[in-house]
């Protein structure tokens, strides 16, 4: 038996249905990094003979996991543990920065990268002049394959002249020429998804998204980017520590 599925202990004397001990234990495991993101979760089957519940017992726990994001059920293939994010708000990083330190593989699936003009409400934040050009960036942003957010990026060309040479990593790109973001604002609200927005997160057209605003700033003060971030809530979580 797996190891792993010997903590999980559930007391059919207590009150709580144990669909939803099994739920709370396999949840409090996966926080725990008892298993990591990627990896198959044991089957309802499995879940059932290990612990001696029946396999309805297990399949609403799992079905539980699956509304809070946790797993994700893949036809033909299994349960599997799903890449989650904690962002906290008081470090600046990159995408990219973040998840490769929890051990994600990140990557960028491009969208559209070009130079433009700037629209009156980007002129006004980048403090731009008239005839400035901004580049433009959109792309879905993804861990292990799973797209996490829907990501579009704002900078002017005196930052950013070449939106062709970025990688994976803007900020990596930014730091490389010599303009790295030093410092940045953010704004969270929470949206709707549209059609075209939920068509590209993978998730059902109205579902609420994250969004994050971001208005980054050189070393010297000067605007450097705009981006706007619409993070799905399943597989997102912003942290913010407070002290007294």
């Amino acid at each position: 038996m797996d190891r792993r599925l010997q903590q999980l202990r559930l007391d059919p004397e207590l009150s709580t249905p144990l669909y939803h001990q099994l739920a709370s234990r396999l949840e409090e495991a996966i926080e725990e990094g008892a298993w990591q993101a990627g990896e198959a979760l044991p089957s309802e089957r499995a879940l059932a003979e290990a612990l001696d519940v029946s396999r309805i017992t297990a399949r609403k726990a799992l079905d539980r996991l699956a509304e809070l994001g946790l797993i994700r059920r893949t036809r033909g293939s299994g349960t599997f543990i799903t890449p989650r994010l904690n962002q906290p708000l008081t470090r600046l990083a990159s995408f990219t920065e973040m998840l490769t330190q929890r051990g994600f593989t990140p990557r960028s699936c491009w969208l559209s990268r070009c130079l433009a003009a700037p629209s009156a409400d980007e002129s006004l934040r980048l403090g731009l002049s008239g005839d400035a050009r901004v580049a433009r960036l959109k792309r879905l942003r993804l861990a292990d394959g799973v797209v996490m957010a829907v990501e579009e990026s704002c900078l002017p060309q005196s930052v950013l002249d070449d939106p062709l040479g970025v990688g994976d990593s803007l900020y990596a790109f930014l730091e490389e020429a010599g303009r790295p973001v030093a410092r940045a604002l953010q704004h969270v609200t929470a949206v709707n998804a549209d059609a075209e927005l939920a068509r590209l997160a993978e998730v059902p057209e109205g579902q609420a998204l994250l969004k994050v605003t971001r208005q980054g700033y050189l070393i010297d003060g000067t605007p450097a980017e705009l981006t706007v971030t619409y993070c799905r809530t399943d597989y997102y979580d912003f942290i913010v520590e407070l002290t007294r």
